[in-house]
């Protein structure tokens, strides 16, 4: 079987830590993958308002989520620390790809637990449509 691959980008300019909390547990006592995209939405969203923008209003427009792929490394327990680092790249007309990397802080180092990337199209809600990535969304996001 073909595993998914997923090639990080050489830098983030954006991480957060989040503590794994008894709720994102699955019944296999660990993360499980809805809690794993919660956890995703959760820097992605930290990410955003980062650079001043939230999910529904960057620049004028919204933000869609037309894809996701995650690549898990590690267990997630109750209580570990998790650093989520977020990058912006692939820009095309109508949208761009975030990734992630998970990362377990024990002491002095960090063990990777995952990687993830979303596709991000700029949506218009009102009109129920794909938009063009606004030029300053662009420029703001590489920084």
């Amino acid at each position: 079987m073909n595993r998914i691959k997923i090639n990080l980008p050489e830098s983030f300019g954006f991480s957060t830590i989040l503590t794994i909390r008894v709720t994102d547990l699955n019944y296999g006592g660990h993360v499980g993958n809805d809690s794993f995209l919660s956890l995703i939405q959760e820097a992605r969203q930290q990410f955003l308002k980062s650079h001043g923008y939230e999910e529904l209003s960057i620049a004028g427009v919204g933000l869609i989520m037309a894809d996701v792929t995650i690549e898990f490394k590690k267990e997630l327990n109750y209580g570990d620390r998790v650093k989520i680092s977020v990058a912006a790249a692939d820009f095309d007309k109508l949208g761009f790809d975030l990734f992630y990397k998970l990362e377990v802080i024990t002491g002095e180092e960090t063990i990777l637990a995952g990687k993830a990337k979303t596709g991000m199209l700029c949506y218009d809600y009102v009109q129920k449509k794909k938009v063009s990535v606004p030029q300053e969304v662009i420029q703001k996001l590489l920084m």
